[in-house]
């Protein structure tokens, strides 16, 4: 098996390849806009699934388009990632004291067939203040990453209380349920 790996996600490249499977890396660029009536549960599988049908270029046997989204949901809210500052700051401030949801869609794609999946965790932050949020927001990367965090980060030692649901599912790809759908597949 030859996973395509069409992410620019650090993250993922590096779950994906401790995977311990040859992966090559693909480009695609297609329209991540969606109809507002999309149920929020398959808003990550559905732009998976737009992503892997990006990629066009003929699949040989054993190939597998991997495609993935992850978006934060807080109450009923989705959170992408964050245009400014200003934006990451009032998302985290959102989050703080409360749980959220992290929602991974991934679409797997061979020449037969595509197959979709969405891994949910449940994430509890302790409350932060104002202070401790702008200490990450000058010291992190969050301008990549839905919901303004990233959970390896600094954020996710002090803030993250507990998960209910796969902790690599947050960074950006369940990688348990990866390796067991791919298992399928072979």
């Amino acid at each position: 098996m030859h996973l395509l790996l069409a992410s620019q996600s650090p993250r993922r490249r590096q779950l994906l390849g401790a995977l311990g499977l040859p992966v090559s890396y693909i480009d695609i660029d297609v329209d991540e806009t969606l109809q507002k009536d999309t149920p929020v549960h398959l808003i990550a599988e559905t732009l998976a699934a737009r992503k892997s049908q990006g990629y066009t270029a003929p699949l040989q046997e054993g190939q597998v388009v991997v495609t993935a989204d992850t978006i934060v949901v807080h109450n009923d809210e989705v959170m992408g990632k964050p245009h400014s500052r200003e934006e990451a700051f009032g998302m985290l401030q959102r989050l703080m004291g409360d749980v959220h949801q992290v929602y991974t869609g991934v679409a797997l794609r061979t020449r037969r067939e595509t197959h979709l999946f969405t891994e949910c965790t449940d994430v509890y932050f302790r409350p932060l203040g104002d202070v401790q949020i702008n200490y990450y927001l000058d010291n992190y990367q969050y301008m990549d990453k839905a919901g303004a965090y990233g959970i390896q980060d600094w954020i996710g030692m002090v803030a993250v209380e507990r998960l209910d649901g796969c902790y690599y599912n947050v960074v950006g790809l369940p990688v348990a349920r990866l390796a067991a759908e791919l298992e399928q597949l072979a």
